[in-house]
């Protein structure tokens, strides 16, 4: 479901390309349905850096540096979220993108105290925090980290 912008002539749409391993962040002018500008988060390749992309033959549109605030924060947010384990140490960065690869990003409850006991094999005590909230969103315990939702600005 698209978020919509509080003015409600634009809403971001996000979408997963699994071929590209990728974030697709669209800001969308809700009237016409035009989509104005994509971001690109990848999220498994540390070499690959985020993107803007507009459309170079779709016409002029006057976006309000408010509305593309709004969306950059989104983009901001997305890379945050999909991309915080590459801005850890580069041999837990590595241990990450192996795990990553292993469990295609995701830990569920059943294979957590496997994955837990594994990285407690080869990351110090002191960076399994930050190494499974980076990675996987959770808490060594095994919860999940929730972080509160950010409000329009």
């Amino acid at each position: 479901m698209p978020l919509s912008h509080p003015d409600g002539d634009y809403a971001i749409t996000a979408m997963y390309s699994v071929p590209d391993d990728a974030w697709y962040l669209e800001l969308d002018l809700v009237a016409g349905q035009r989509n104005l500008v994509i971001a690109i988060v990848p999220d498994e390749d540390p070499a690959r850096e985020p993107t803007v992309c507009f459309n170079p033959r779709g016409r002029h549109v006057d976006v309000p540096y408010k509305v593309m605030r709004w969306f950059m924060d989104q983009v901001d947010e997305e890379i945050r979220t999909s991309r915080a384990w590459m801005r850890l140490r580069p041999e837990l960065v590595e241990i990450i993108y192996q795990l990553r690869q292993e469990h295609m990003g995701v830990i569920d409850d059943d294979t957590f105290t496997d994955v837990l006991a594994e990285l407690r094999a080869t990351v110090p005590e002191a960076d399994l925090p930050a190494v499974l909230e980076a990675a996987f969103g959770r808490n060594p315990d095994g919860t999940t980290i929730s972080v509160p939702p950010r409000q329009p600005t």
